[in-house]
């Protein structure tokens, strides 16, 4: 039998699609090997000066849809690195529980510039930097340190995206292995003030796919129907207070600032 090939997209763009980010502001974070962060900018193209890429998201019936997109390099390789290299975790679902064990990082930031930085920063010259150690310090603090970079990041990017758009975030929607990390989505709640929202369903990259070729096909009727589909698995919501939540990425930025061009001013020092 003959298959009709109906439809044809990018995996971010698709997994924008299958998380039903089909309004301006959407946006959803693919916690993979990297976060690949994308928002749905409408029905123009927006040129960022927030150090982000502008893509199409998807083109239907005519009609052509925009996308803001940033890539955090390091996300879920960081936790690989923690269990392979450093190896004071045994499993990637070890670090849950063990970012619990202590009521936050004692002043500990971790920046996972480990192949240097992506969006918004774009500095390859950055290097991993962990910063606020004192004897106190344990394991515990720098894998919770390591899990809230990766939302320190995605929250930069957001911010990016939110200037970029000028229109709020309306919610952020997650995939990817990562997205599983209880402590991790909580977080990612409390940097950006909006509800994190996890699908039964994570592997939106083939979902979105499918939804593509679907409505071509006419399996389903409308965009309307592919949202009354979504099954939510998980809704985090804000809960830190405002004032610690911001200390923290005022002390996540001075961090980042001692990660920045770390291997050309160590060259610049040789010459």
């Amino acid at each position: 039998a003959e298959i009709p090939i109906t439809g044809m997209i990018g995996d971010q763009q698709s997994s924008l699609f299958g998380q039903t980010c089909f309004e301006k502001g959407e946006a959803k974070n693919t916690y993979g090997t990297g976060a690949f962060l994308l928002m749905n900018a409408g029905k123009k193209p927006v040129i960022s000066d927030e150090g982000l890429v502008t893509t199409i998201a998807w083109g239907l019936n005519g009609e052509v849809t925009y996308a803001l997109e940033g890539s955090v390099f390091v996300a879920g390789s960081a936790i690989q690195w923690l269990r392979d290299k450093i190896r004071i975790v045994d499993s990637a679902e070890d670090t849950d529980y063990m970012a619990t064990r202590v009521e936050d990082t004692d002043g500990c930031y971790f920046v996972p510039a480990l192949t240097g930085l992506g969006a918004p920063y774009w500095d390859p010259y950055a290097r991993g930097t962990l910063v606020g150690m004192t004897f106190s310090t344990t394991k515990y603090h720098i894998i919770r340190a390591t899990l809230e970079s990766l939302a320190y990041l995605s929250y930069d990017v957001l911010t990016a995206m939110e200037k970029s758009i000028r229109t709020d975030l309306k919610a952020l929607k997650v995939d990817g292995g990562a997205s599983n990390n209880d402590f991790l989505m909580q977080f990612q709640s409390d940097m950006i003030r909006k509800k994190v929202i996890r699908p039964d369903f994570t592997e939106s990259t083939a979902l979105g796919a499918a939804f593509l070729a679907g409505l071509q096909v006419g399996f389903w009727k409308s965009k309307k129907e592919l949202i009354d589909k979504y099954c939510i698995d998980a809704i985090y919501k804000p809960k830190m207070d405002i004032e610690v939540r911001d200390q923290k990425i005022k002390n996540w930025h001075r961090a980042v600032e001692r990660s920045l061009q770390w291997e050309k001013a160590e060259t610049e020092d040789i010459e």
